[in-house]
């Protein structure tokens, strides 16, 4: 494996909706722009590209910017720490390097929020967005019985591209009682476009104020136990999915010193964090919809640019879809009984088998790495610390490099960006 090193004016980091935007509004200007992406294919889990999968066209037009001849772009390269000033070590499969860069936007998105409860951990369940992203990688769900259940949108999403793919689509279910479901639904006429996206995944199987209360099986899962209203029942199903919303990743943003607010990279009104050249939108902001990542990866790449007055003429649009994105949030903010449905053997930590009751009783996610294994895993804490968070109310952690496991020769490029002196 060798190593090298990329100079660019315009660093982006993510090749969803956001970056993809962002890439298209500073290659206005003539400037060297790298855009990497830790996935195959751009398009992140909205675009997300497969065997069958058909884009439409608003992805296609912004796929093209890839094309940009002042453009390089790295897929299926992470981001393995900061390397001192206004750089980065990144990783592939080949290779590592380093990009330095001018301007820094960093359109990370964001991940789904898994929760654990009894049988979580069986063979046939996943995350909801995990079941999307399987299902367009070319799953084969045909037949099969389906319970998708959590909250947000995507569960009709994931709903809509199960049934698509053949599976049998039991239950839909969402906690969020009807009342706040019904005032979300009055509103969607300030947002046409969302409200016939409401309509198209419309579905009878859909259930408000219900939940996941345990996973049934042996070997692998064979039925689902849920809570409807005040009665209990049980579905037999072959698979289940459930995500618990979305959070910001912003591991790389507090890695390199920006600030945060409500566990979001915060920004102005020019998406500028709170480090000079550096940028955020999309997801890792807060979570919104694609409609609004898009608006605020334009707005990065022109401020990027040096456009701020083409930027300033989107705040009118901005300021529209983030209206959207605060009656989501409020919508389908979580009952408490979710934060309640494991037990004291329920795994918290299932790429360490660690239960939720050795952690607990912790009074830090420091703590309760202090006392066990948990996030010590695969997974390094993205599943465990994020659930830990909204159960205990506890802090992020502070990441520290290496972000993600790294070849010792990557690290040995650059060991300053490694911690090691």
């Amino acid at each position: 494996m060798s190593g090298h090193s990329l100079q660019c004016d315009i660093l982006i980091v993510g090749g969803g909706p956001a970056g993809l935007a962002a890439a298209r509004a500073a290659s206005r200007g003539d400037l060297s722009i790298v855009l990497l992406d830790d996935n195959p294919r751009a398009g992140g889990q909205i675009w997300r590209q497969g065997p069958g999968v058909t884009l439409g066209a608003s992805a296609r037009e912004a796929l093209q910017v890839l094309e940009h001849p002042r453009l390089r772009y790295l897929p299926g390269t992470r981001v393995v720490a900061g390397a001192g000033a206004n750089a980065l070590l990144l990783e592939n499969a080949e290779q590592a390097l380093i990009v330095r860069y001018q301007r820094l936007i960093l359109c990370c998105g964001a991940r789904e929020r898994l929760l654990p409860f009894p049988g979580w951990t069986l063979p046939g369940v996943t995350g909801a967005g995990a079941l999307q992203a399987l299902l367009k990688n070319g799953l084969d769900v045909a037949g099969e019985r389906l319970v998708i259940a959590g909250s947000g949108p995507l569960l009709l999403a994931s709903a809509a591209t199960a049934r698509h793919a053949g599976a049998r689509v039991e239950a839909v279910l969402e906690q969020a009682p009807l009342a706040a479901l019904a005032g979300f639904s009055a509103g969607l006429w300030r947002w046409p476009a969302k409200l016939g996206q409401a309509a198209g995944l419309a579905t009878l199987a859909y259930r408000c104020n219900a939940h996941v209360v345990e996973a049934l099986g042996d070997r692998r899962l064979e039925a689902v136990r849920i809570r409807q209203g005040g009665q209990y029942r049980e579905l037999p199903c072959e698979r289940l999915a459930c995500g618990f919303g979305l959070v910001p990743n912003t591991s790389l943003a507090s890695h390199l010193g920006c600030q945060l607010q409500d566990n979001a990279i915060a920004v102005d009104r020019h998406q500028g964090t709170s480090l000079a050249q550096v940028y955020a939108a999309g997801e890792c902001t807060g979570v919104g919809g694609s409609e609004l990542a898009r608006i605020e990866g334009e707005i990065a790449g022109l401020a990027a640019s040096g456009a701020t007055r083409e930027a300033d003429q989107l705040a009118r649009h901005h300021a529209h879809w983030q209206a959207f994105a605060d009656r989501l949030q409020a919508t389908f903010a979580l009952q408490p009984a979710l934060l309640q449905l494991a037990r004291p053997d329920t795994l918290l930590c299932r790429c360490e088998d660690v239960p939720y009751s050795a952690v607990a009783g912790q009074a830090d996610w420091t703590q309760a790495k202090l006392h066990s294994r948990c996030g010590m895993g695969a997974c390094q804490g993205r599943v465990c610390a994020t659930a830990a968070q909204a159960l205990f109310g506890w802090d992020a952690p502070t990441p520290r490099a290496p972000l993600v496991p790294a070849r010792i020769e990557t690290l040995l490029l650059e060991p300053t960006a490694a911690g090691v002196k």
